[in-house]
This record gives C-alpha cells, structure tokens and sequence, in this order.
C-alpha cells in the first residue's frame, strides 16, 4: 500500500469515529464504518444485503443483521451525525471554492412500486419529470462554486399518510410529525440552520418554493437574500408603480388601512412585464463554462414590487429584483427569478445566483447514481432517514477527499463474493423471511446511460464567470 492510500484510510477511519461520537453506543463503530464502507464500494446496488456481502462475504447474514440494525431500528440522531458531517466537511469546502455562498433549497423524488414505504404516494417525482408513485424528500444544502454539500434531509408527508393512524404507526412516523408543505418544511430547515450558526448564504430555490410568498417572507424575516425562481403568472406592479393606497377615511366606522387596485389600477403578470421591455433591457450574460461550450444566454433585470396578496396588507411589498431569461431562438421568455439582493447588484451576480442551483442537482445525480441514496428497500421513517444520512456523510468524506468517486485504495477494491452468493429477489433464489424487514420492487436504475459502476465524477472546481459589471435596468 502506497503512502497515499494510507494517508485516505487513516482520514476516513478519523472521520468515521467523529461521527461515532454523536452516533451513540461504541457497539455501533463497526457497522457504522461497514456502512459507510458499502456506501463506497463499487456494488450495483447499494441497500443493505449486497453492501453487507460486500463487506462481509464470509459472513453475509450477520453482518446483513447487524447493518440492518443501524439503519432500521438504531435510535441515534440524523440531525446530530448531519451537524458532524458539516463541521468537518465545511473547511475542505472552503479551502476548495472560498466561503459558502448559498443555501439551496431543493427536493428529490424516488420511484417507488409499491405503496407501503412511509410516504409513497402519487406525486410530482423530478426524476421522472411527471407524476407517478414516489417518495420526495426537501433538503438545505449549502454551497459555493466548488463544491455542495445537504444539510438537511427530511421526507415529505403527503396528506394521506399524515392523517393515516394505521400506516403512520406501522411505519413508525414519529408523533410530533404532521403535514407540512414542502416550502414550510425547507423553511423550518433554514431556521434551522441559522440558528444553528451555519455559515450564511443566499437562499436558492425554484419556483415550487419561490412561488410561495409565505417562505420568500420567512427567508427575509431571517434577515437573508434570495434568488428564487417563480412561475411566469407572478403578479408584480411595473417599475415606479405600487397598490394605491387605503380608501380615505369618512369619518364613520373603522379607519381603511388596506391598500388598494382597481380596474385601471391592477399589476401585471411577469411575463406580460417581460414582453413589454424594450431591446436594450436585454443582455448577453455567460455564466459558467459547459462541458463544450460557454452556457449564455440573454437576460433582463428590472426593480418592482411583488403584488401577492398586497391587498391584504398596509404596507406595499419591498422593492426587489426581477430577473428574466429570454434564450435566443425562443418565442418567449421561459424563466423567471425574484431576488431581494441589493439594488447595486451587477447583472452577472444575480444571473451566476439563479443559476448556482445547478450544483445540487449534480450532488443528487452522483448520490444516487453512485452511492445508492434511493437503494434503501425498508419501508419505515427511520431507515428512510437513517440511510440518507449515512449517504451524505459518505460524500462527505468524498468531497473532504477533493474528488467525487471512490478513493483507489486496497479496502476499498470489491472483495469476491462467495460463488454461492445471490441477491436476495434474484431469478431462481428463496426469500429468507425478515419479519422487520419489508420492501418494495425498486427496478427502476438510478445510473446514467453507459456510465461505469464503480467510479464517481470528479467535482468541478469551477469558478465564477468573469464578472460584467454594466448597470442595470433600475426605471
């Protein structure tokens, strides 16, 4: 073994007993490591069976037991091991791309077959890019150019299990977990983590969440900045306008504090304030380099105020940005963002924000296709959680490594399997019953076409664009 090799093996036998440390009882310092070793392996599939042959050929069954127990029934903190990851992980971060930059909100969805998994229901799965039998879990990563790393991690209820006493309690649904929408979870997890002192950074988040006036409010109560993509029905007032104010008072009744529209007086949708700006609203902006080609496109940004609900209120909405993409080629605008960052903000920055969101994606792309965060195959809220968790420390380590795909070290090669051995579900093999042990069929391949088995992408270190710092739009 080459001194660099062992050099990777004493720092992740280091970070592993860091997490032993919050992960409880020293009988869990073997499976935790045998765990995280599975996780890293280059195994097709990563739920428990084939990571424990894996690691354990001599000894598949009791190893099988003893990683299904950390992961299924073992009562330690998902939040508290998450919070170790960050600690150690954030400094490699930072030495690699700079302070973090950004808090990315985002959601991601597993193909289920079954419906008996805690959370499985009919639902939007990003993955598929429609609506079909899922899971979908809401995540807080935080993030600079070089790199990302979740923070956070917690399924989404539907209304169908929450309400549900019977699935609830046969998959061990914690009492204190209710129905929350996806924006009220992130935002609990952004709580969360500033009142934990994580390092600040601008809100990321698409128009699931940005068009949720409730969370952009909840993020500025916090005292943070957003970019937040919307729907192109937003309503905004245009530059220079605002909701009238309140009816004067006629002396008789309650005073009117409400503000007010009417018939002539009404805001308008983004993309109507879109299509009326003129040609020299509209700008080139490169912001990062592709894997071929520079990725540019054509921006505006104007100042106005967001008009949801104003009515309701007796205060107009703060002045913010409004930043549209209109790509050449198109009939239309196709994206939109809101941003509360300030009024000095060069077009470039606002534009290199909304388009940093793509870091998450591609964490999500390499946890799941190489470290099997949607593998897991039990049906409980434990070791739904329990498994995310382990994932996101693996990558951790791999991210403190400077690269994003299995150190090439002895123990981590694939030991050979017992010629006997056969996944469980395979063609022509019997199930051994485990009475709490339940799964789903999960055939759908999480791998991208004609990607190998055994290697992660390296993550880029790619920093931003040059900077254009031209004015924008303000009138």
């Amino acid at each position: 073994m080459d001194e660099m090799s062992k050099a990777s093996r004493s720092r992740f036998d280091s970070y592993v007993e860091t997490l032993v440390e919050v992960i409880g009882h020293a009988d869990r310092a073997e499976p935790l490591r045998d765990y995280c070793v599975g996780l890293l392996m280059p195994c097709e599939r990563k739920s428990v069976e084939p990571m424990a042959a894996v690691v354990a050929p001599a000894r598949v069954s009791a190893k099988h037991q003893s990683l299904l127990h950390l992961v299924g029934q073992a009562s330690w903190s998902d939040a508290a091991v998450l919070q170790k990851v960050r600690e150690q992980v954030v400094p490699s971060i930072e030495r690699q791309g700079g302070p973090i930059e950004a808090w990315i909100v985002d959601d991601t969805g597993f193909a289920k077959k079954g419906t008996h998994s805690v959370g499985v229901a009919r639902q939007y799965c990003g993955r598929l890019g429609k609506q079909d039998n899922c899971q979908v879990a809401v995540t807080l990563s935080i993030a600079n150019h070089a790199a990302s790393l979740p923070i956070a991690y917690r399924l989404y209820l539907p209304k169908e299990w929450a309400t549900d006493s019977a699935r609830r309690k046969k998959a061990h649904v914690p009492r204190d977990v209710k129905f929350e929408t996806k924006p009220r979870i992130a935002l609990d997890q952004i709580r969360a983590a500033h009142a934990a002192g994580v390092a600040p950074g601008i809100v990321l988040a698409d128009a699931g969440y940005g068009g949720d006036q409730k969370f952009r409010a909840g993020v500025s109560a916090l005292g943070l900045s957003y970019v937040v993509g919307i729907q192109s029905t937003l309503t905004v007032w245009p530059p220079g306008n605002g909701p009238l104010p309140p009816r004067k008072w006629s002396g008789r009744g309650p005073q009117p504090t409400k503000l007010r529209r009417d018939d002539d007086h009404r805001p308008v949708s983004v993309k109507e304030l879109a299509l009326s700006l003129p040609k020299k609203a509209w700008r080139r902006v490169t912001w990062r380099e592709g894997s071929n080609t520079p990725l540019t496109s054509r921006f505006a940004a104007v100042r106005m105020r967001p008009a949801s609900r104003d009515e309701k209120r007796t205060t107009p909405h703060p002045v913010e940005w409004l930043l549209i993409e209109w790509p050449k080629g198109e009939a239309e605008p196709t994206k939109y963002w809101l941003s509360t960052l300030p009024q000095d903000t060069p077009l470039d920055v606002l534009v290199d924000y909304a388009k940093l969101r793509w870091r998450i994606e591609r964490d999500y792309e390499e946890l799941k296709s190489e470290l099997g965060l949607g593998h897991y195959e039990g049906r409980g809220w434990t070791g739904f959680h329990h498994h995310a968790t382990l994932c996101i420390a693996a990558y951790g380590f791999l991210i403190g490594e400077k690269e994003a795909f299995p150190p090439s070290m002895p123990e981590f090669q694939t030991p050979r399997l017992p010629e006997n051995y056969r996944p469980r579900g395979a063609a022509g093999t019997t199930r051994t019953a485990h009475r709490k042990l339940d799964r789903d069929d999960q055939t759908i391949s999480h791998r991208r076409s004609g990607e190998a088995t055994h290697t992660m992408s390296m993550l880029p270190n790619k920093p931003p664009a040059e900077r254009n710092t031209a004015p924008l739009m303000t009138q």
